[in-house]
């Protein structure tokens, strides 16, 4: 695996319409084949033919979906012509819910009665001598009204009809309101509290009226409650075996990811032809795959169509996987461009870990990264990072901030700013360095090795004649027997060898080709100076970490107790691993992007995006959402 993107290779299949669900299936399940239609065939799959029925199924999904089972996954051999499959499953569907719709409308009122009770339960548990007679004001009628008011904590009551009488209730989490008064005005108040958001609860006529009576009361209907509870949910369950609601389900799922990811393939009456691309040059896996599968097709492996872009497969081992994400921010490199994944996977761990250089916040990454790696895969960048932080915390001798627990391999930033600063503009001079040979190199993929040898080389001798003029400069003289105007003349150099090289390459129009070229040349040789100096940033970080850390700690040296000094450290490093190292990645992300991807990435492909499995996405997904 080379650092060269890989054009995927074009297949064409041929099946009979009867397999062509299965062939699918099994196509979706190599996670190796991206489909596109290309051909001139009349005759298309009739896919709007699916949607009124699963419409339908999208319909019963939002009303009864919350009670299904989990789909079952439907065997490749199993699978049949679509307009049948989903005729059967929703004949599955419409039977179900003849026989579940009754069951479910009963278990959602017991549901809601159970609920209800808790909630009545809660307010008069309260030991409160001044609630009135529960049974009393449950019975009362028709000239009085009682009510029992499930009242937001927040609300403001101003507003109560002269002759309601009010007994305010609160728990820790819930506020009630009992209320008696003439009917008319109870009813005033139900309008006004509902505006509140406020909820009456009914108050059953068969509530005793002492408080502990009432409790007892609905202990045991509540227990009657969950009985019933148990026997329809059970009920329930089996109306879904008898049916083969699962089974259905998984038949419907299948035929969402078809309607959804499959496009319009060409067919005749027998037939149908399925074309796209995929990641395996030699389609072995794809064969083995249909082969198994027991599907009858015809493979061949093609050249594209002359109108169609080649998507493009990035090969990378696990360990640069997660830095494929810097180059997609600018697009997908390709088949003539560096794929500068693997080193992008070197240069971002060190520029992050100088400039967030502590053993302990390092480990503190480390293991957020490699606990939450698979929920957040973004997050498995912060292991390489988290390694380079602990690497430099001992170069630097940091330790959660704390300087003196380790001795520093090399130096304390704040205490010797000048070698931080200078290591990380040298290395900013190797990173742009490293871009330009990229450049060069893809030049010689491109097939113009001339362009490169005989125009572009005057960029690289320029900027190492500047950079040489300037070095030799600030050396004292005497130390090296060198002439800062050597790097001059070469940089001079440089100048003609990229003008009068493009200027030949443009002939006959030689003098408007110079022209530009060297309109192009003064602004790619201050770029590549300003991208150098922008390295400083990484050393300036560094300082700007060491110097925050030092606050921290002197502010918890500050403290008089042994607890305020842990404290502000836990606090502090809480801080500085947020805050900092938010702002640490960003930077990385932009000198790597800015400084160094300039050089040479052009990004002018577009990405493979293989065909996803019907069994990894929820029943209706695509279809609710869209």
């Amino acid at each position: 695996m080379g650092m060269r993107p890989i054009a995927a290779q074009w297949f064409e299949i041929l099946t009979p319409r009867e397999d062509l669900t299965r062939a699918l299936r099994c196509l979706a399940g190599t996670g190796a084949v991206e489909l596109q239609t290309h051909s001139q065939a009349t005759s298309r799959t009739q896919l709007p033919d699916l949607h009124s029925g699963l419409e339908a199924y999208g319909e019963l999904s939002r009303r009864y979906g919350d009670w299904w089972p989990a789909p079952e996954p439907q065997p490749v051999e199993t699978a049949s012509e679509p307009a049948q499959q989903l005729a059967a499953a929703l004949q599955v569907l419409e039977g179900w819910v003849r026989d579940a719709a009754p069951v479910i409308a009963e278990l959602q009122n017991t549901q809601r009665m159970r609920h209800d009770l808790e909630t009545l339960r809660q307010a008069i548990s309260v030991e409160d001598d001044r609630l009135p007679d529960l049974h009393q004001l449950a019975s009362s009628g028709p000239y009085l009204a009682g009510r029992l008011y499930v009242v937001p904590m927040e609300a403001e009551i101003q507003q109560v009809p002269p002759s309601v009488l009010l007994q305010p209730v609160r728990t820790e989490t819930k506020r009630f309101l009992f209320a008696v008064g003439e009917t008319v005005q109870i009813e005033m108040l139900d309008e006004y509290l509902t505006t509140l958001k406020a909820r009456p609860l009914e108050l059953p006529r068969w509530l005793p009226g002492e408080p502990a009576e009432a409790v007892a009361a609905i202990d045991k209907r509540m227990a009657d409650a969950d009985d019933t509870v148990a026997r329809l949910e059970e009920k329930l369950h089996q109306t879904h075996e008898d049916h083969g609601l699962a089974t259905a389900l998984g038949s419907l799922r299948l035929l969402d990811w078809y309607v959804t990811h499959v496009p319009e393939l060409p067919v005749t009456e027998r037939f149908a032809w399925i074309t796209g691309w995929t990641s395996d040059p030699d389609a072995e896996k794809v064969d083995a795959r249909l082969h198994d599968s027991g599907v009858n097709y015809l493979l061949r492996l093609s050249e594209p169509p002359a109108d169609v872009a080649r998507p493009m497969v990035l090969r990378n081992p696990p360990w640069a996987r997660p830095f494929e994400l810097f180059s997609a921010l600018l697009g997908t490199p390709g088949d003539q461009d560096v794929d500068p994944s693997r080193i992008v996977a070197f240069l971002a761990p060190l520029m992050f870990g100088y400039m967030f250089g502590d053993v302990g916040q390092g480990a503190v990454l480390l293991a957020v990264g490699l606990t939450l790696r698979k929920k957040l895969p973004v997050l498995a960048l912060l292991v390489p990072g988290g390694l380079s932080a602990i690497l430099f915390g001992f170069v630097f001798g940091s330790v959660f901030g704390n300087e003196h627990l380790i001795p520093a391999l090399w130096v304390h930033p704040i205490e010797e700013p000048i070698p931080v600063l200078a290591a990380s503009l040298i290395f900013g001079f190797l990173v742009v360095t490293l871009g330009l040979a990229l450049d060069a190199h893809q030049c010689h993929w491109r097939g113009d090795d001339m362009e490169f040898w005989g125009a572009r080389l005057g960029l690289p001798m320029t900027y190492f004649g500047i950079l040489f003029a300037i070095v030799f400069t600030i050396v004292p003289a005497g130390r090296w027997p060198i002439q800062p105007a050597w790097g001059i003349w070469y940089a001079m150099l440089g100048t003609v060898w990229f003008i009068v090289g493009y200027g030949l390459r443009g002939r006959p129009e030689a003098l408007p080709a110079a022209g530009n070229a060297a309109g192009e040349y003064i602004e790619t040789v201050l770029q590549l100076l300003v991208n150098t100096i922008s390295f400083v940033r990484v050393g300036a970080f560094a300082l700007a970490h060491g110097g925050l850390s030092a606050a921290i700690v002197g502010m918890a040296d500050g403290m008089q107790s042994m607890a305020a000094k842990a404290a502000v450290m836990t606090l502090g490093n809480a801080l500085i691993i947020g805050l900092e190292g938010l702002v640490v990645s960003i930077q990385t992300t932009r000198l790597v992007l800015f400084e160094f991807f300039i050089r040479f990435l052009r990004s002018s492909a577009r990405s493979f995006k293989p065909l996803p499995s019907p069994d990894d996405e929820a029943p209706g997904k695509q279809r609710r959402e869209s």
